[in-house]
């Protein structure tokens, strides 16, 4: 304003022309800067909705693969109980046959191996299953992450386009002289 005193010497057209150029210019700027940081909120709480919903199928998709393998295990203990069983009954069968002494035991050791194998190869199946779980939930928190991450730099960009105040001021005394140089 110093300078568009110093204008009314000029004459008061200039000054008027200068002191309105300098209004807007003041004005323009500080709505540029309140429409950044309008911008930047408006960005942080889209990042706040947007990082509840990675959090909600983050822990949906847990919760599923968590099912997938109690579902699993479940199956394959019955399946070693019902193997159990039909050996139990298979033994008892060998016995009832009333077979000759070395031929029962080596039909019931037979028996017995072939259902170790078997609950052996469910119990192989069964912690291979496992350590696949153990990753698809690594999985699961690496994509939560990475989410998260995006959002985080969506929402520093957006506060990094807002121009501090001494930026806003330099830009209005940039603007002031180069008008000051036009009326001149």
């Amino acid at each position: 304003m110093c300078v568009g005193a110093a204008l009314l010497g000029a004459g008061t057209t200039a000054a008027t022309a200068f002191n309105i150029g300098l209004g807007l210019t003041v004005a323009n700027a500080f709505v540029g800067r309140a429409a950044a940081k309008s911008r930047a909120d408006q960005t942080y709480n889209q990042a706040l909705i947007a990082n509840k919903s990675a959090e909600d199928d983050k822990r949906r998709k847990q919760q599923a693969l968590a099912e997938q393998k109690r579902a699993k295990e479940v199956q394959s203990y019955q399946n070693i109980f019902a193997r159990n069983i039909e050996a139990l009954q298979a033994n008892r069968a060998i016995i009832a046959s009333e077979r000759a002494g070395t031929t029962i035991g080596l039909l019931l050791m037979d028996n017995e191996r072939q259902a170790a194998n078997y609950r052996e190869s469910i119990n192989q199946s069964l912690e291979s299953f496992r350590r696949q779980y153990d990753l698809n939930i690594f999985q699961t928190e690496a994509e939560f992450e990475n989410r998260r991450n995006d959002l985080q730099s969506n929402i520093n960009q957006a506060y990094n386009q807002i121009p501090t105040l001494g930026q806003t001021l330099l830009n209005i005394g940039t603007g002031a002289l180069n008008q000051y140089a036009l009326l001149s």
